[in-house]
C-alpha cells in the first residue's frame, strides 16, 4: 500500500471512529463521559441560594415579621437602612416556595435632580437604569442565570407605574421601591392593584423626594395607612443604618 492510500485510509478510519485521532489535540471529555458543566439531569448546574436573610436590627427584624405576616407593608426610613433589599429578599423566598407565582417590580422614573434626556431602546431598556438596584439584589439573592430566565419568562415582570391602572394583581409579590417620589395618587393607584394571594411591599424615603416640595404622597399615606391593623408600616431610624457609619453621621447634620 502507498503513502497516499495509507494516508486516505487513516482518514477514513477516524471519520468513522472518533477515538482514532490524527493530531497532536485530544478531547478531554469523550461522548458518554462526565461533563463539569452538566447535572444528573443534564441541565446547566447554577449556584443555589438557599438561605435565608438575618435582620442586623431589632426594626429590620419587625420588618421581615411584618411581611410575612401583612399583605400590605409600607417601609418608611432613611438610606441605607436595608428596606429594598429585605423586600427584594423576602420576594425571592415567596417565589421559591411556592407562595407566589410571579414578583413585579415597579419603580418611578424619575431622575434624581438631573435630567438625562431620551433612553434608547425598547421599555425594559429604557427603564433598566432606574431598576438597576432592584437588578442587583435580585440577582445577589437568586443568581444571575435564574435571574435571566425568569426576566425572559414573565416570572419577573417590570412594570412601570404609568401603565398599572386597570391592572389586579393575583398571585404576586410586589414591590414599589421609591415610593417618595410618587404622588398621593399614584400610590393611592398601586395599593388598590392588589389582588388574592399576594404581597405588596412599599419602601421609600420621605426626607429624599426628587419631586417638587410637596407633591410627594408617602409621608400622607403612611400616616393614614398606619391607623389600620390589617396594614404594617415600619419606621427604620438612623440607627438601623447598615451602610457605611458615615452615613448614619452625615444624615444627622445634613
Amino acid at each position: 500500500m502507498g503513502k497516499k492510500s495509507r494516508r486516505t485510509k487513516t482518514h477514513q478510519d477516524s471519520t468513522h471512529n472518533p477515538n482514532i485521532h490524527t493530531s497532536n489535540i485530544r478531547s478531554l471529555y469523550r461522548e458518554n463521559s462526565w461533563d463539569p458543566l452538566q447535572s444528573s439531569d443534564a441541565e446547566p448546574r447554577a449556584q443555589k441560594y438557599s438561605r435565608r436573610i438575618k435582620p442586623q436590627n431589632d426594626n429590620q427584624a419587625r420588618l421581615i415579621e411584618a411581611i410575612d405576616t401583612h399583605n400590605v407593608v409600607l417601609a418608611v426610613g432613611p438610606a441605607g437602612t436595608g428596606k429594598t433589599y429585605v423586600a427584594v429578599a423576602k420576594a425571592v423566598e415567596a417565589l421559591e416556595s411556592g407562595q407566589v407565582s410571579r414578583i413585579l417590580l415597579s419603580r418611578p422614573a424619575v431622575e434624581a435632580g438631573e435630567n438625562l434626556g431620551y433612553l434608547p431602546g425598547a421599555l425594559d431598556e429604557k427603564l433598566a437604569p432606574y431598576l438597576r438596584p432592584l437588578y442587583d439584589c435580585l440577582s445577589d439573592r437568586m443568581g444571575l442565570r435564574n435571574l435571566k430566565k425568569y426576566l425572559q419568562d414573565g416570572t419577573i415582570e417590570i412594570a412601570p407605574i404609568a401603565y398599572m391602572r386597570g391592572r389586579t394583581l393575583n398571585n404576586a409579590y410586589v414591590v414599589v421601591d421609591e415610593a417618595q417620589n410618587c404622588t398621593y395618587g399614584q400610590l393611592k393607584m398601586l395599593l388598590t392593584r392588589l389582588g388574592w394571594q399576594s404581597t405588596m411591599v412599599m419602601t421609600g424615603d420621605p426626607d429624599q423626594s426628587d419631586l417638587l416640595e410637596g407633591l410627594s404622597g408617602l409621608r400622607d399615606i403612611a400616616s393614614r395607612l398606619d391607623t389600620l391593623d390589617d396594614i404594617s408600616v415600619i419606621r427604620l431610624e438612623e440607627q438601623d443604618i447598615v451602610r457605611h457609619a458615615l452615613v448614619a453621621a452625615m444624615l444627622t447634620v445634613i
